[in-house]
């Protein structure tokens, strides 16, 4: 039986804390009946003998010590799962915001998932395409991993989000079930809308669950948010057998709402003013991806999030890079070269990527074609560097090939439009035909025979076209 409790013993920014408390436990959901008509909810964070501290999601507003009822429910936060929620836009902590109402006759699971037994998990295998050259061809994303985007403030992060979940597939071929979960983390009315309307006028809306948690939404419901988005994909992949890609965006957001909470919580701050158990709570969020043994399906994460003064070794992004596998970096010089999607190669990595290319996945010389694509866009750093200093005139023609070829790979491989969507044999083959602008001897990262099978001289070719 649920115990009703009337009146709370102090308020302090979103915490609230109630005493005299009986058989309550840590994560309980708590709801709370303010001048006896407005509902608000919240979970308990921490107990001391009789004593609760209660995270309130809509905030404290309008409730004082004395007008507030209490009512400990007597579990801990659930979200409601269904398949029907494909095609629907929810808020932060899983409530219907798109006007058809609430989900009928659905289940309800536990937002913090169910400990996975890690012998259980199958390693993972195959790609998703994303359209998008860069990604497809050099840091290819692979079925249950987890790789995040590395962005900055006033990069087209967005954009890009937008643009992977309109184009994102399970290959050319593939007839498996694949959907997209969203989850947007104290964004912008103008962002959210943007997200809401290309979905929509994409077509793609229909395999897209949104979850939204705006900027003027509470703080603590962006704590939420992206266990309720990680929930409902856990559901579709492990129990429906689909394959799910989830965008969480912005991590950092995220990392913010928990040092504003833990600040409140009076706790003593770790690294950058953030709670020492950012790396830990990070790693809940991120370790729910992956394929378990015994399900068709998978969940695949693409976490996006902005570094604070482009500092890739800020807290956030730091402990993010221990915990997952790989992360695509945005470059600003190459966003003010209106290169998009401005995407920096060499500091991007896939760790899985060997392991879902390549014949039977993609194509026989994916992993050998990506292999020199990176070593020869290096070389081009070392010529510009070069060029820099005795000027270009001066370089001899290997180096001057280069730094044509740095051009080209920019312009038309890592650049390509907002609208564009290359198959993956249109990827690799835009890849040859750019190394075909390099001698075949400078080839070094690749099997001959497959040298032999797919190089030609683009040289005439390319010049001709420009």
């Amino acid at each position: 039986m649920a115990i009703e409790y009337l009146g709370l013993s102090s308020i302090n920014g979103p915490l609230v804390v109630l005493e005299g408390v009986e058989n309550a436990f840590y994560d309980e959901i708590v709801e709370f009946i303010v001048d006896h008509n407005t509902r608000k909810m919240g979970r308990i964070v921490e107990l001391d003998e009789d004593k609760a501290v209660i995270q309130v999601f809509e905030g404290t507003e309008n409730m004082s010590l004395d007008n507030t009822h209490t009512r400990l429910t007597g579990h801990p936060m659930e979200v409601t799962v269904s398949e029907e929620m494909l095609g629907r836009t929810f808020n932060g902590i899983g409530e219907a915001i798109d006007g058809l109402g609430p989900i009928a006759d659905a289940e309800k699971r536990d937002v913090n998932g169910l400990p996975l037994n890690p012998v259980r998990r199958e390693y993972p295998r195959n790609y998703i395409r994303t359209g998008i050259s860069a990604i497809d061809g050099l840091t290819t994303l692979i079925r249950g991993q987890k790789l995040p985007i590395f962005s900055g403030n006033g990069l087209p992060h967005d954009q890009l989000a937008a643009q992977i979940v309109k184009q994102a597939s399970l290959g050319d071929n593939s007839d498996e079930q694949f959907a997209v979960v969203f989850g947007a983390m104290g964004v912008k009315h103008d962002v959210a809308e943007f997200f809401r309307k290309t979905f929509e006028e994409s077509g793609v809306a229909d395999h897209v669950c949104m979850f939204l948690n705006l900027a003027n939404d509470p703080v603590v419901e962006r704590l939420i948010t992206p266990k309720v988005a990680l929930t409902v994909a856990e559901y579709l992949a492990f129990e429906k057998n689909m394959h799910i890609l989830v965008i969480l965006t912005d991590m950092t957001s995220f990392a913010e709402a928990m040092r504003e909470v833990s600040s409140s919580r009076g706790e003593i701050p770790s690294r950058k003013g953030y709670p020492g158990y950012l790396y830990s709570e990070l790693a809940t969020i991120y370790e729910r991806a992956g394929i378990v043994d015994g399900a068709n399906g998978s969940v695949t994460q693409l976490p996006i999030l902005t570094m604070p003064n482009d500092d890739i070794t800020h807290p956030i992004p730091d402990l993010t890079g221990y915990i997952t596998e790989g992360q695509i970096v945005l470059d600003r010089n190459l966003h003010g070269q209106a290169v998009y999607p401005p995407i920096s190669i060499l500091p991007s990595l896939s760790r899985l990527m060997k392991d879902g290319i390549g014949k039977g996945y993609t194509r026989e010389d994916h992993q050998d074609l990506a292999n020199q694509l990176f070593s020869a866009y290096a070389k081009v750093g070392e010529a510009r560097n070069l060029a820099s200093v005795i000027g270009e005139d001066e370089l001899s023609p290997i180096d001057k090939q280069y730094l044509k070829f740095g051009e080209e790979f920019e312009r038309r491989y890592i650049g390509q439009g907002p609208a564009e969507n290359r198959t993956m044999m249109e990827t690799l083959d835009l890849g040859w035909e750019l190394l075909g602008l390099l001698p075949k001897e400078e080839l070094d990262r690749i099997d001959t025979k497959l040298v032999e099978k797919y190089w030609k001289d683009t040289k005439e070719t390319l010049e001709t076209e420009e």
